[in-house]
């Protein structure tokens, strides 16, 4: 009967022994696939280093949006972009002239490093008010940031995109979607040119 006994109790042991075991291995498991998957995530906060410094800016931007408009205003003038808090943000200045008259724009750009994203945020010098951030990331060369905004008293979508970078140029475009991201039409572009490197 003790040998019986005995005989239970290691038995008992080496399953509860090869259970402990299969469990520290499946945590390991789990651990190292969250390591790779958090190291996978790529630290964009010097995302925007390409543009600190000056810039000439053509811009355009359809007189009416989401009207079935096709009437562009065209405008010629600079950029400004210079580092903040080490490059996780910066500040953007845009002077441009308008054939309705002279229009200064800023944007305060934030790096969320939990989120690894972008907000950026926008105000005119006619109302000095921060937009709704636009959120988003750069991803393989390309930035995209969206938000919700009202427009015309109807909830929109909007898709704020940056393109073409290289050293010397870039290029921005902002669409509108009044139906939930289906169709999205472009109302703002602007290409930037390099002028020197200021920082």
């Amino acid at each position: 009967m003790r040998m019986l006994n005995r005989l239970r109790s290691y038995v008992l042991l080496c399953c509860l022994a090869f259970a402990l075991q299969s469990l520290y291995a499946a945590a390991q498991q789990d651990s190292a696939t969250a390591n790779a998957i958090h190291g996978a995530v790529r630290d964009g906060q010097h995302d925007f280093d390409f543009e600190i410094g000056t810039w000439k800016t053509h811009l355009k931007h359809l007189a009416h949006p989401l009207t079935g408009s096709t009437t562009w205003v065209e405008c010629d003038g600079t950029t400004v972009v210079r580092k903040v808090w080490g490059g996780r943000a910066n500040l953007v200045e845009l002077e441009v002239d308008c054939p309705s008259g002279h229009f200064e724009g800023l944007s305060l750009r934030l790096y969320d490093p939990q989120s690894h994203q972008w907000s950026l945020n926008f105000s005119n010098l006619n109302d000095g008010k921060l937009s709704q951030p636009t959120i988003g990331e750069f991803k393989n060369g390309r930035g995209e940031f969206y938000d919700q905004e009202p427009l015309n008293n109807r909830a929109i979508l909007v898709r704020f995109v940056i393109t073409d970078i290289t050293p010397n140029s870039c290029r921005f475009e902002q669409s509108y979607s009044d139906d939930g991201g289906k169709t999205w039409e472009i109302n703002w572009i602007a290409s930037d040119t390099r002028v020197s490197d200021q920082q």
